[in-house]
């Protein structure tokens, strides 16, 4: 495995984030009428923040504010609609809370208004490859960037993890290409994004580690994800322990951010996690000590 170049992430608004030892949770909040788990419970500002700033009270340190569902087939919303939704929030935010603030988009536009409204991440699951321009944002405005990897709208490779190289190279060479700083970057394999099937979504889990070869710091969004569903027999909204197990598993196989719907449920999992992987790092010190 590949030794991640930092661990400190550098997001924007001068802030940053030590993912060396411990994971952090990113709270989903979408501002949203049709998510697929929690479409229309936060539609408005003030529901928005409110839980939003609950979450915070539950452990998360990132708060990503979506205006547009993504889930498959949901009708796109104008750029003007989506900066409308999360602008508003954003800037309420920023002045009620000290977490970091992501804005979940794939336009230039949009990620342009949430930075200058306070935003310190730019989460683009199109891994940039939808607006190219959305990375020169970042790069201007020195936010973090999650790079997120999909299938939508392309034939993939039918290796896993060579179709996650071919697709996330491309994204990082079009932020090399802005000027976007590596130490800004966290990818995302994308989780349920073209990958229809559990054992599709199993075998990126299995093969986690392999993305390591990147050297940046990995998310990982399974939240409550169809695959989970398949597998467990549960509609979304009582998927939460599901994804809990995968936070554990994923944290254990080195990714560094969990973005999530239930907050206090993986708290608690990423904390026997973190412990583990604490007591794993004390026995190879004192193994080193004796040897």
């Amino acid at each position: 495995m590949a030794i991640v170049e930092h661990t400190i992430w550098r997001v924007g608004q001068g802030r940053t984030l030590d993912l060396a030892e411990r994971g952090a949770l990113m709270a989903i909040v979408n501002v949203t009428p049709d998510s697929f788990s929690d479409g229309g419970l936060h539609n408005t500002v003030n529901a928005a923040v409110r839980h939003a700033l609950a979450c915070v009270d539950q452990g998360a340190v990132i708060l990503d504010i979506g205006g547009e569902s993504t889930r498959p087939g949901a009708a796109e919303v104008s750029v003007e609609e989506e900066i409308a939704r999360v602008v508003p929030v954003i800037a309420a935010l920023r002045d009620q809370t000290d977490a970091l603030i992501s804005i979940d988009t794939y336009r230039a536009a949009t990620a342009k208004a949430a930075v200058e409204a306070g935003a310190h991440i730019i989460n683009d699951v199109h891994g940039l490859q939808r607006e190219a321009e959305i990375a020169k944002v970042a790069a201007e405005h020195g936010s973090g960037l999650c790079i997120m990897h999909t299938g939508r709208g392309r034939e993939k490779l039918a290796d896993a993890i060579a179709d996650q190289r071919h697709f996330l190279e491309h994204s990082l060479a079009i932020a090399a290409h802005a000027g976007v700083a590596l130490e800004t970057i966290v990818l995302d394999p994308g989780f349920g994004f073209a990958k229809e099937s559990p054992e599709e979504n199993m075998e990126l889990i299995a093969r986690f580690e392999e993305l390591h070869d990147f050297g940046l710091p990995l998310l990982a969004g399974t939240s409550r994800k169809r695959f989970l569903g398949a597998l467990t027999g549960r509609e979304a909204a009582d998927r939460d322990v599901a994804t809990a197990a995968t936070t554990v598993a994923l944290r254990l196989k080195g990714a560094s951010v969990f973005r999530v719907h239930n907050v206090a449920i993986n708290r608690d999992a990423l904390i026997m996690a973190d412990a583990m992987l604490a007591t794993e790092r004390r026995i190879a010190a004192r193994k080193d000590k004796t040897a």
